[in-house]
């Protein structure tokens, strides 16, 4: 049987989430959510019904995993814990301050409800945090590093196209390479925000905007550019749509650490990803961990999980035995 999947929320990550399923033959979309008209959103799948989000409780015996693809900001922390008290749920809340919080809002309402819900899942944090984990354990001496990019930060784009006269923008975080390159020598530098990564931005302005105090704003706005060395471009409308359309991401985590009686020897751990689309790779990465709910759920389990809590088979379509002959 098929596990039977439900999306709320279609934008980049839900339409990603759509072709994901597509691509896992133990897995069906039977129903996406939307807060718009649903007679105005078009997805990819045919004979899969799209409803309000109003209508979210009728199906509660027909789906056996919701995934959550609303924004961390301010929709998962209110619709998380709430369709946990309907649904087995994942979502990829990635404010990474409020994890704890977040997690125990959403195991108060998963436990009351004897559903399973994995939060946070994706990629950084999410596959990122599997390899920091499972780094530090191996080697408890040592320091861990991570480097995002270059890639476009959808959040910071967003800061930026909020400035006054900005029409449009891409913002892409960028590694030090001089950084990067300290780190795989085992120095263990103590690196500074500044010193791991820079900030590129691509802006398209108003007519009549001031391109000398629309750089200033950027390059002094705290929490975003101020802690980082940015540079800003000035381009038309046209190059933004030809050159900067995409959404590409990625990153390295690294654990630099020591062996031996005496810290004699060194070693170096180091996983990286260089993604094409950074929402069609979490998406890839949240269905894989809908799969682990829906068989943690049938197994009785319950309450708020995180990538760390989930065992490695629970996320593939293999069987155990072939898992243990195939990769093993």
């Amino acid at each position: 049987m098929s596990i039977r999947v439900g999306i709320l929320g279609y934008g980049n990550l839900g339409r990603g989430v759509e072709c994901a399923i597509k691509q896992n033959q133990d897995m069906e979309l039977v129903a996406v959510f939307t807060r718009r008209s649903p007679e105005n959103v078009h997805i990819l799948s045919e004979g899969v019904a799209v409803c309000h989000i109003d209508d979210v409780e009728k199906w509660q015996d027909k789906i056996d995993v919701m995934i959550l693809c609303g924004g961390s900001a301010t929709d998962l922390p209110v619709q998380t814990p709430k369709y946990a008290e309907m649904f087995n749920v994942i979502d990829s809340f990635d404010t990474h301050a409020k994890i704890p919080e977040h997690f125990a809002n959403v195991d108060a309402a998963a436990a009351k409800s004897g559903k399973v819900a994995i939060i946070s899942v994706g990629w950084d944090p999410g596959m990122f945090s599997l390899n920091r984990m499972y780094a530090g354990a191996v080697l408890p001496e040592g320091k861990d590093y991570t480097f995002w990019g270059k890639g476009v930060s959808q959040g910071h784009s967003d800061a930026i196209r909020r400035i006054p006269g900005v029409k449009d923008a891409k913002q892409y975080t960028i590694p030090v390479e001089a950084a990067l390159e300290e780190v795989r020598k085992g120095t263990n530098p103590e690196l500074t925000t500044r010193q791991k990564h820079t900030r590129e931005c691509f802006v398209v302005l108003e007519e009549g905007a001031d391109a000398a105090k629309v750089e200033e704003t950027i390059k002094t706005m705290p929490n975003y550019f101020a802690d980082y060395d940015t540079t800003v471009h000035f381009i038309s409308e046209e190059e933004l749509k030809a050159n900067h359309s995409g959404i590409p991401h990625g990153g390295f985590v690294l654990r630099s650490g020591k062996t031996g009686w005496n810290g004699e020897h060194n070693h170096l751990i180091e996983y990286s990803l260089k993604l094409d689309s950074n929402p069609e790779f979490t998406s890839s990465v949240i269905v894989a961990y809908a799969r682990a709910a829906y068989r943690m759920a049938a197994e009785g389990q319950k309450g708020c999980k995180t990538v760390l809590d989930v065992a490695p088979a629970y996320l593939s379509a293999k069987s155990g035995a072939e898992l243990r002959k195939e990769l093993l």
